[in-house]
């Protein structure tokens, strides 16, 4: 288990939001924090501590108005950080590689991947041909409808056919290097975590997983761990005391590594 980090950029600006608020339409979100830093100072902040592996995410649609000023914001968190930052929100295979050479160690795919509520492996294949499975994050980011999860698309707006199982993450595993899973129907709120889905994930053994939603207390990321076996690593965004929430960032690497330690 890992802390991941990560820098969510919306309108520009760096912020923490209710995911299940997002939407394209007016640009909106229901807004937990708005940070007065800019992208590269959370970038050289996780680097000076040695923290690698988070995820830089823009949150704006590219026909958005604020598209641009969102994308400048992520590429100086990349020029801050080169090599110790992922990053997601329109990746596709024409632009991916120019991400990683501004100094993203990964890119993160849903959408561009998921076409029309299915798997395009087509898509999928060219990506790996392009980046190389080792530079490739899926995001498998899903909500709850009919009893079970499902792959949700489009800054987390459009559900997919896909319910996310062991079989899907089977299938996927040999395409990439990580995945990604935000529980979105609990992001940003820090009201606890989705423990169906963190038991299943943590019952899966493959490629590292990084699990965002929901921990709000020093308690959910104990049952997070015990859930998950161990074998998920971490986002916590609203209720970190780097975006104006309760839970001490120190302390909180120190729970993680003290986990690691046993």
């Amino acid at each position: 288990m890992e802390f991941r980090p990560c820098i969510d950029i919306h309108n520009g600006k760096v912020k923490q939001i209710v995911g299940g608020s997002l939407k394209d339409a007016g640009d909106q979100a229901q807004e937990n924090f708005v940070a007065g830093q800019d992208a590269a100072y959370y970038a050289r902040l996780y680097r000076d501590m040695g923290i690698r592996g988070g995820h830089v995410i823009l949150l704006n649609h590219e026909g958005s108005e604020y598209f641009e000023a969102t994308r400048r914001q992520a590429l100086q968190a990349l020029g801050a950080y080169p090599g110790g930052l992922q990053i997601g929100g329109g990746i596709r295979a024409d632009n991916a590689e120019a991400y990683l050479e501004a100094g993203a160690s990964h890119v993160i795919v849903t959408s561009w991947v998921f076409r029309e509520g299915r798997i395009d492996w087509e898509r999928l294949g060219l990506l790996e041909e392009t980046v190389g499975k080792e530079h490739l994050v899926l995001d498998l980011s899903c909500r709850k409808k009919d009893g079970e999860y499902y792959i949700v698309t489009d800054r987390w707006q459009r559900f997919t056919d896909v319910a996310l199982c062991p079989a899907v993450l089977d299938e996927l595993a040999s395409r990439c290097a990580e995945f990604l899973v935000h529980a979105v129907d609990v992001e940003g709120k820090s009201q606890g975590i989705e423990e169906d889905l963190v038991r299943m994930l943590g019952g899966w053994d493959g490629v590292p997983v990084t699990y965002a939603g929901g921990v709000g207390s020093y308690e959910d990321l104990e049952l997070l761990r015990e859930l998950g076996r161990g074998r998920l690593n971490v986002t916590i965004g609203s209720a970190l005391d780097l975006f104006g929430g309760p839970l001490n960032f120190e302390q909180v690497r120190k729970c993680i590594a003290r986990g690691q330690a046993k």
